[in-house]
């Protein structure tokens, strides 16, 4: 475990879930510590954005827990009434992977709708709020925009100032770095570092963009095979002797994870051009 229980904002005990029967987790504990930044990287289909749904209560774990909020006593998200669950996500921010604007509402009016619907806060002071955390992510002056008038990137950062409108505790990113140019991907990258830190956030990344999520992160956790297969800070993932980590963190094309899908041998499916007397050789055949 990378922290003791006492600075822990979110805990995974011996969890595991799984879509039908495909096991997706299998007995996977870890911790997120509390006002540092986690990135959960691994290959496709491992289970990054499946942790980050168990921890919204979208879905629910099959066996283990799942604990947040440490200094309340935690709390386990399969337990959790509906009441007790929308009261534990008002305490959470997330910026979906496409930033999920509302497509026919201003920038302004995307940041503020949370505000609206979990306050009641006078209509002057929302105003406020919002310019505060578009000039955070740098984009105040494209308050009057539509979302079809914004970059992809800086719908990605509208999209964030939304997420931490409501001043959480934990903000959970699902691929913030999916898609953007290297202008918007390096703004993206240190708005969370630069947001985590001003603002006493826990963050948690779902990442495959291994030069920022190192630069960025505190803390590093890969997911393989329904399983973690190292976590640690960024240097101690890099030193890891592990076959699978090494090919994911130096991007090598084969190895644990084969380039090939599995399936007959060469010789099964080209033996008979290769033995057959004066027969064509594969790359000829049907000249």
């Amino acid at each position: 475990m990378p922290s003791t229980p006492s600075n822990a904002l979110v805990e995974l005990h011996n969890l595991s879930f799984g879509y039908g029967d495909r096991l997706i987790l299998d007995g996977v504990s870890l911790i997120v510590p509390r006002g540092k930044v986690t990135a959960l990287m691994g290959a496709s289909g491992g289970g990054k954005t499946t942790v980050l749904r168990l921890i919204g209560g979208q879905i629910r774990a099959q066996k283990g827990e799942l604990r947040l909020f440490g200094s309340d006593g935690f709390k386990d998200v399969g337990q959790m009434d509906q009441q007790t669950l929308y009261a534990a996500r008002r305490r959470m921010g997330m910026l979906f992977q496409f930033g999920a604007l509302f497509a026919d509402l201003s920038v302004f009016e995307n940041v503020a709708f949370p505000l609206r619907e979990h306050s009641s806060l006078p209509e002057g002071l929302i105003r406020d709020i919002v310019l505060m955390k578009l000039n955070a992510v740098g984009l105040r002056g494209a308050r009057d925009l539509m979302p079809s008038e914004v970059s992809g990137g800086m719908a990605r950062r509208v999209a964030l100032a939304r997420a931490i409108a409501l001043d959480p505790e934990l903000v959970m990113y699902d691929e913030p770095f999916s898609g953007l140019d290297p202008i918007s991907l390096g703004t993206a990258a240190r708005l969370i570092r630069h947001l985590n830190d001003a603002m006493g956030l826990t963050s948690l990344f779902v990442s495959h963009e291994l030069e920022q999520t190192f630069a960025i992160a505190d803390h590093i956790v890969i997911l393989a095979n329904g399983k973690i297969a190292t976590q640690g800070t960024p240097d101690e993932v890099r030193r890891s002797v592990d076959p699978l980590v090494s090919q994911y963190v130096n991007a090598e094309p084969d190895g644990p994870v084969r380039f090939h899908y599995p399936g007959p041998s060469i010789e099964d499916d080209f033996g008979a051009f290769a033995g057959a007397a004066g027969g064509p050789a594969p790359g000829r055949v049907g000249q």
